[in-house]
């Protein structure tokens, strides 16, 4: 059986973790059931799938610590009950009780000993519903990653044929051709990284750094906002563009408001994002773990004027989408993939301190299938993803769409962001600023 090594990104992301700054991502999923709530039978449900996906069940080897290498291996003790949580809600959470119990559960960091992910099964919510929150290790997967995992633990459903991805037997080639082939990929990776790097230094930004940069803490969090997509479209038709840039706008007027609430002056290049991108229909080779570019952008939060802020934020996409995911400085996933895992061991964390020279905030969006997905019959409504937060950053922020709604999940540090309902709150009213102007 051939050996399941780490990607360098994966043990990156692995170097990242610590005791403030955990390296896991998630997510909060809502269901209504048809029939009265069983968690025992939820808990058995969900066992039963987690053992029969085999990433699920392993667990990170390391490998010589001067090499800095990591590999997969099954956990001889792997039981999926024991990565397998029940709650209930009580009065206690207000005054969102959903997104004060899983700010407190996100905040948990995972055993690095055992296989890097688990699941919480929430009672307890209005009209019977019940919620599943769910933690994958960044080094396990990225955002496309995870909702394979995730969406193998619901119940299966018939989707339309869709092209196959899967690897073929390679045609056999000369040694001659594989030694050219090898040398030319080699100076072309060493060109786009040499190209990458030089990016990243002209994006980095001299101290004083964004006004949003903190320190980093334990605690952390959780705000939940859904739009309806209707709304989108309608601000889209009327300004053009996409819906991830309406939304970016959006977003960048929420963060304005904040920022002014807070005493903090919203300035031209203080606060950039980085929009994580995923490359895994350019990498299909790869069935797991982290395949992932990205772009730098820079929120207008200095206007005023949030139909201003979507064009501004339209032409700073275009220019990123001209450029492409794989050069630029937001490509620092790629250059990460490239640099030996022995590396990462000694400079990553190094290199985390320094996130805020480069970017404020992660806006991530996780795509999600569009058909119907239930978990033991109960229907899935609602699917908020959660991002992890880059050392020294106050909120990450990733969305997700899911049957004519689009959700945000806002993660911010305890400390810096203890009343997340605020940022929530301006995400609501900067969409209706926007949405009225587009009447």
């Amino acid at each position: 059986m051939p050996v399941d090594r780490l990607s360098a990104l994966d043990v990156a992301f692995l170097c990242l973790e610590g005791e403030n700054t955990p390296m896991h991502m998630g997510a909060v999923a809502t269901f209504r059931p048809r029939r009265e709530l069983d968690p025992e039978k939820i808990v058995a449900l969900l066992a039963e799938r987690a053992a029969g996906i085999p990433r699920l069940r392993r667990r990170v080897r390391s490998g010589l610590p001067l090499l800095g290498g990591a590999q997969w291996e099954d956990d001889p003790r792997f039981d999926a009950v024991n990565h397998i949580g029940v709650s209930k809600l009580c009065d206690l959470y207000e005054p969102d009780p959903l997104a004060e119990f899983a700010s407190h559960w996100m905040a948990e960091p995972l055993d690095l000993d055992a296989p890097l992910w688990n699941l919480q099964l929430v009672t307890g919510l209005p009209d019977g519903e019940f919620a599943l929150l769910v933690k994958f290790h960044h080094a396990l997967t990225d955002g496309a990653g995870a909702v394979e995992l995730a969406f193998g633990l619901l119940d299966e459903v018939s989707v339309p044929a869709q092209r196959d991805h899967r690897r073929r037997a390679p045609e056999p080639r000369s040694p001659l051709r594989e030694l050219r082939d090898g040398a030319t990929a080699a100076i072309s990776q060493a060109k786009a990284s040499a190209g990458i790097a030089s990016a990243v230094l002209r994006a980095a930004r001299p101290y004083p750094i964004s006004p949003t940069a903190t320190m980093n803490a334990a605690t952390r969090r959780i705000g939940l906002v859904r739009i309806d997509l209707a709304d989108i479209r309608v601000i889209r038709k009327a300004h053009g563009g996409t819906n991830n840039d309406v939304v970016l706008a959006v977003l960048a007027g929420a963060l304005r408001d904040w920022m002014i609430n807070r005493g903090q002056r919203a300035d031209a290049r203080s606060l950039r994002a980085l929009i994580p991108v995923s490359l895994r229909g350019r990498e299909a080779e790869h069935a797991g773990g982290n395949v992932l570019s990205g772009y730098l952008c820079d929120l207008p939060v200095e206007l005023d004027d949030p139909v201003d802020r979507l064009r501004a934020v339209r032409a700073a996409m275009e220019r990123n989408k001209q450029a492409g995911p794989a050069r630029g400085a937001g490509a620092i996933p790629i250059l990460a993939s490239q640099v030996p895992s022995g590396v990462h061991r000694i400079a990553t964390k190094m290199a985390g301190r320094a996130a805020p020279l480069l970017f404020d905030t992660v806006v991530t969006n996780v795509p999600l299938p569009g058909i119907p997905m239930s978990l033991n019959g109960a229907r899935l409504r609602e699917v908020y993803p959660f991002v992890p937060l880059a050392p020294h950053q106050s909120v990450g922020i990733a969305l997700s769409t899911y049957r004519n709604s689009l959700h945000i999940g806002l993660q911010a540090n305890g400390q810096a962001v203890p009343d997340v309902g605020s940022l929530a709150d301006a995400v609501t009213k900067s969409l209706a600023g926007l949405y009225q102007r587009s009447l």
